[in-house]
C-alpha cells in the first residue's frame, strides 16, 4: 500500500530494548491530501528508512504495511514505512504543464486537434 501527503511532524527516536535486542523506532505524521484530510501515524522501525532529511511541509509518498496486534484484550495498530520517496520541490515556475491556452487557441496537447474554447467545441449539442 501507499500513503501520499504532507508532513507534519516528526518526532524524536526512541530505542529500547527487548528479548530480541535492541530497537529503535521513530514516528512521523503526515496529513494526506484528500477531499476530507486525515492525519496518520506513520513508523519508522529499527531505521528502515532514512528520515533523517526531513521537515514539516515535504510531501512525501510512502510504501507502507498495516500490521495490528493483540495484547490483554485490547487491539494496536501500527502503519509501517518500507519504502519513502520525497517529492520535488524544484519544479520550474516557468512551466505550463497542467495550463490551459486562452479561449480560441488550439491545444497541441489535444488529440483530436480541438481548442480550449468550451463554447465553440463544435458539438451539436
Amino acid at each position: 500500500m501507499e500513503i501520499t501527503g504532507k508532513v507534519i511532524q516528526l518526532n524524536e527516536p526512541l530505542t529500547g530494548k527487548s528479548a530480541r535486542g535492541e530497537w529503535k523506532k521513530q514516528e512521523l505524521i503526515i496529513e494526506t491530501e484528500d477531499q476530507y484530510p486525515k492525519q496518520v501515524c506513520l513508523l519508522n522501525w529499527n531505521d528502515k528508512v532514512d528520515v533523517s532529511n526531513l521537515k514539516p511541509g515535504q510531501k512525501i509518498t510512502a510504501g507502507i504495511n498495516i500490521e495490528s496486534r493483540e495484547f490483554n484484550d485490547r487491539w494496536f495498530t501500527d502503519v509501517k514505512i518500507w519504502k519513502l520517496n520525497v517529492a520535488d520541490d524544484e519544479t520550474p515556475a516557468s512551466s505550463s504543464a497542467g495550463t490551459m491556452p486562452p479561449p480560441g487557441v488550439p491545444d497541441e496537447n489535444d488529440p483530436f486537434g480541438g481548442t480550449s474554447n468550451e463554447e465553440d467545441d463544435g458539438l451539436p449539442f
